[in-house]
């Protein structure tokens, strides 16, 4: 008997070495912010600002979320078929110059994605792909969609919309994207709510439909039928409208370049389940958006449905939401909600403490292990102390994103260490191996109480650290922009 207890000991002794030297797992989590610029809600903070002005404006953000440790801006560049950029297809912004079409010799966008890389925050460009006019604009360029091509345009209330089954609308937008996926360093592709647009109600207060009858009596015509002889209905046309649409803009953002993430925040609420304790708004039924489906079959690599209300509200509690959106997840892909710091202190139980309870509910599961909050300027104006509570409470540490392991791209390879020891510094030093770039480093230090790590940019290739700490191993790996983390290398010291 005594033997095989020797053995026993001994296994449990070696298995607990191989985990003294073994590295921890770096922590991932999507931590990221809307910078919204329609009407001015994010940036510019007014139309036509000093280019001076902007650039500071634009330092301020991403120095912020590198305080509070976020790891994406998810910024918006086309807020109504313009461009807060420097155009390809469509005139500058009114929000920025403050005449839609008047030019600008600086490029927010270039200098936003520059500035941000080199602090390891991914960004990806926001685009509202029907919105062709906002009632908050008030000039109008000959270079605008409207203008150009006014027979794919529809007025709708108060607002102007590109069709969304007319061909040639959607052929303008994917333009546009694919344009911007071209020319700019994004990481990613992203939409927000609005697709068929929230109703809009004429002077007697009568829900105004949207003006698509052309395109529908012209689908009457010519629609093949189905499996009971008949067309699609209405509403089912709409939605496979918007939906082809979507699975057209995944596929040509991915032909573009294969490593841009295409992402999507859809109102919360899917439609309404009152046997879930789930009413509210149905978004599936009044904007024709099948935001389930475009999870559910893989068109999108992310989901963010806007889950803004709190813990408490009947109807729409975020933990049951949440829950709910986990269970559609089939594919396991990612859900990182919308969180609405914007509305911390509308009602006495909305408060920073409430963010950071729905922060602590997202990581239940690997898969929703994320969060955007709306907007930039909440976080700014540090609404109910949200910014300490963010960096103090539930950001501690840095973090990776979540890796999209499925996205077929070449393997990262594992940077080239070298360490060097002095009398008070031990400096360690990397550089990146193969094609693959890197877009942060992983440092892991093992020192005299065991393994820590740091989160670095790829613009930084050494760190020193103070000899008092008696460092025996350090690791570095390198993590692209999708969050796929290389081998370690040979480890450096000893």
């Amino acid at each position: 008997m005594i033997r095989p207890l020797m053995i026993l000991v001994l296994c449990v002794m070696l298995a607990a070495l191989a985990r003294a030297d073994t590295t921890p797992a770096v922590e991932r989590e999507f931590r990221a912010v809307w910078v919204a610029t329609v009407d001015n809600i994010d940036f510019p903070t007014k139309k036509g600002l000093p280019v001076e002005q902007q650039r500071k404006e634009l330092l301020d953000i991403v120095d912020l979320a590198k305080k509070l440790r976020l790891n994406c801006i998810i910024f918006q560049v086309r807020p109504m078929a313009d461009a807060v950029y420097k155009p390809g297809l469509e005139p500058w912004s009114e929000f920025l110059t403050g005449q839609m079409g008047k030019p600008q010799e600086f490029d927010p966008l270039a200098f936003l994605i520059d500035e941000a890389h080199r602090r390891g925050i991914l960004v990806h460009a926001w685009f509202n792909p029907y919105r062709a006019y906002h009632l908050s604009a008030k000039t109008m360029s000959d270079e605008h969609v409207s203008k150009k091509q006014p027979s794919i345009v529809r007025q709708y209330g108060r607002y102007m919309w590109l069709d969304p089954t007319d061909p040639a609308a959607r052929k303008e937008s994917i333009d546009v994207i694919t344009d911007v996926v071209r020319r700019y360093d994004v990481d990613g592709v992203h939409f927000d709510d609005y697709f068929y647009p929230y109703a809009e109600k004429d002077a007697q207060g009568k829900t105004i439909d949207f003006p698509d009858d052309k395109n529908w009596n012209e689908y009457l015509k010519t629609a093949a039928t189905g499996q009971f002889g008949k067309a699609l209905s209405r509403d089912d046309w709409r939605r496979a409208n918007v939906t082809s649409f979507i699975q057209a803009v995944a596929r040509e953002v991915k032909h573009v370049k294969r490593d841009v993430v295409f992402g999507i925040s859809p109102f919360g609420i899917w439609q309404p389940d009152p046997a879930l304790g789930i009413d509210g708004f149905n978004s599936y039924k009044e904007l024709y958006a099948d935001s389930r489906k475009w999870l559910q079959d893989g068109t999108v690599d992310y989901l963010s449905p806007q889950l803004y209300w709190e813990t408490a509200r009947k109807g729409q509690s975020f933990p049951v939401l949440i829950d709910w959106w986990r269970e559609q997840n089939v594919r396991h892909s990612y859900i990182w909600p919308g969180l609405a710091a914007y509305r911390i202190g509308s009602t006495p139980t909305f408060t920073a403490d409430e963010i950071a309870s729905q922060i602590e509910k997202t990581r239940a599961s690997s898969e929703t292990r994320g969060a955007i909050f709306f907007s930039e300027k909440s976080l700014r104006n540090d609404m109910g102390g949200i910014q300490a509570m963010l960096r103090d409470k539930v950001y501690k540490r840095d973090a990776v994103i979540p890796a999209f392991n499925w996205i077929a791209v070449e393997a990262i390879k594992p940077p080239i260490v070298t360490m060097r020891r002095a009398a008070k510094l031990v400096t360690v030093s990397w550089r990146q191996a193969g094609s693959r770039a890197a877009f942060w480093f992983v440092v892991y230090a093992k020192d005299k109480d065991g393994w820590s790590y740091s989160v670095v940019p790829a613009s930084e290739h050494s760190m020193s650290l103070t000899a008092d700490r008696k460092i025996e191993k350090v690791v570095v790996t390198a993590v692209d922009r999708l969050g796929n983390e290389s081998e370690p290398p040979a480890v450096a010291g000893g």
